[in-house]
């Protein structure tokens, strides 16, 4: 593969049903290409996080996504009403979601955390009132 594979999903707000669709179809395309299942897992767990996040706190969003032989670039975008304070965000454990989230076992504060965790490189953009992009890439070795 000596191009750029570029894919696009739309991720619908405040459908848990459908949330995760669009990793789980990146996951199944990556597979198909012959990707190493641990950048699989990593690239599937991040991306799934971050849909879940625009589920939760955007009322949906996009994710775009370049696939290389070096590297997978995700970009998820939404018009939510973006991250006042991203440092506090990243940190373990802290989350705005709204009680009824909480109780379908989501909004635990793991969400930043765990892309970061699972990511080689991740970088969030965020206006009150406009949105959010994240950025994030799992580089192949």
């Amino acid at each position: 593969m000596n191009d750029v594979l570029k894919f696009h999903y739309e991720v619908p707000g405040d459908d848990f049903t459908s949330a995760g669709e669009a990793s789980t179809s990146l996951k199944k395309t990556l597979k198909q290409i012959g990707y190493d299942p641990e950048i699989i897992r990593r690239v599937t767990i991040a991306m799934y996080e971050a849909e879940i996040n625009m589920v939760i706190h955007a009322n949906g969003g996009t994710v775009d996504v370049e696939v290389s032989l070096h590297k997978i670039d995700l970009w998820l975008r939404d018009t939510g009403p973006g991250i006042p304070d991203i440092e506090l965000a990243m940190q373990e454990g802290y989350s705005t979601a709204p009680d009824n989230v909480r109780s379908l076992g989501f909004g635990a504060g793991m969400g930043l955390p765990n892309i970061k965790k699972y990511t080689d490189e991740m970088k969030i953009d965020s206006t009150v009132g406009v949105g959010t992009t994240v950025f994030i890439s799992v580089h192949i070795k």
